[in-house]
């Protein structure tokens, strides 16, 4: 509760902060002008009108870096005049700085929309190379409803480490959903290892837990080839599952990731949580056996995995995105339905502005009689899924 109220107050604060200063050149203005009033005129207030367009410069646009410097310069100039002091040569060294501070905040202004330009750049292409490593699953894997999503957060500068995939193995459909720590292209290469990794475990280990520490070794394995673990952003948390064909039931393996979310046809819901909390892969702080908890999945149940992008979703208050609470009593007519409506519900609950990348995973048991969606043929690149 008090890690909430926290996030919360900051939140608050930081929307605070940032009308403040948006509002801040044109108050430099107006008390610069206050202050030339009130003082004889010896004293004067040019530092006041000369800090407003260089607080503009890397926050404001181009046209309002331009408009509050223009602003500055004829309230000198208007004080000035209403001296009579025009013709001195201190006002007019006064009009000249304050020219050359505003020519410069024009120079400082177009340095940062370059750099933002250049982030939003990295950005671009990170996310492009993100799309291209996760396989997007097809609609139905081993009688299973499948449905995934990735959303790309708007309101920061590199994307994230978000992973998904679902292969059908001969131990049953295995789905794996987790998060990278770190941004940018880094995250995207540990991605690349961690799906590659789970891959090739999931046909070849006999249980879940293997699967786990397969990722485990893979992970450090590249970490040492590169360096260190550091250098594959250090640590991962992962959600593991299995669902054996026929049994009705669904194994899960988490490492220190959000719990999942069991919905049932009656809108009943269960978040299914670990006995025992495990540390993420890549976080060697000693050495714990992996223990899989086993659930029931009934007909008409979906299984729901996600990373914190949902969970730690914020509105403008800063409140928390509760998945849980959210769904609870709902009932959806399938994974692709589930997935729609939670990514409207949270994009309504932020006002659009993200701050996390978000992967969403769900996974349904067709209820008997259920019609079966007819799964579309894709037509994808050499090496992907």
């Amino acid at each position: 509760m008090g890690k909430r109220d926290s996030r919360r107050g900051g939140a608050g604060e930081g929307v605070g902060a940032r009308r403040f200063v948006r509002a801040l050149p044109t108050l430099m203005i107006g008390v610069g002008i206050v202050f030339d009033l009130v003082t004889p005129t010896a004293v004067t207030a040019v530092p006041l009108f000369a800090a407003a367009p260089l607080i503009a410069a890397p926050f404001f646009s181009l046209a309002s870096t331009v408009r509050t410097g223009v602003a500055a310069t004829l309230a000198v100039l208007a004080i000035r005049l209403s001296d009579g002091l025009i013709t001195k040569v201190v006002p007019l060294t006064d009009l000249l700085t304050l020219i050359t501070v505003s020519a410069l905040a024009l120079v400082i202004n177009g340095v940062v929309r370059r750099s933002n330009e250049q982030l939003a750049s990295a950005r671009a292409v990170a996310e492009t190379a993100m799309r291209a490593v996760l396989p997007t699953p097809d609609d139905r894997i081993g009688g299973l409803l499948v449905a995934a999503r990735y959303e790309a957060a708007q309101a920061d500068e590199f994307v994230g480490g978000d992973l998904f995939a679902v292969a059908d193995t001969p131990h049953g459909v295995r789905l794996v959903v987790g998060d990278v720590r770190g941004k940018g292209l880094d995250a995207v290469e540990a991605v690349a290892v961690v799906i590659g990794a789970f891959r090739e475990a999931a046909e070849q280990e006999l249980s879940l837990e293997g699967v786990a520490q397969r990722l485990e070794r893979a992970l450090a394995r590249e970490g040492s080839r590169r360096g260190g673990l550091d250098s594959m952003e250090g640590f991962v948390t992962v959600v593991l599952a299995e669902i054996p064909a026929g049994a009705g039931a669904v194994r899960i393996v988490n490492r220190g990731h959000p719990e999942p979310i069991l919905l049932h046809a009656d809108g009943a819901l269960e978040v299914l949580a670990p006995t025992a909390p495990a540390l993420p892969i890549g976080m060697d702080l000693g050495v714990w056996p992996d223990r899989s908890d086993e659930w029931e999945l009934p007909a008409g149940a979906t299984l729901l995995a996600f990373t914190d992008g949902l969970s730690e979703a914020r509105d403008a208050d800063g409140v928390f995105y509760d998945p849980a609470a959210r769904l609870r009593g709902r009932i959806f007519p399938g994974p692709e339905e589930l997935l729609s409506a939670l990514t409207d519900d949270v994009r309504l609950h932020t006002g659009g502005r993200a701050t996390d990348d978000l992967a969403l995973l769900a996974v349904g048991r067709p209820a008997r009689g259920q019609p079966q969606r007819r799964t579309t043929v894709k037509i994808v690149g050499r090496g992907s899924e």
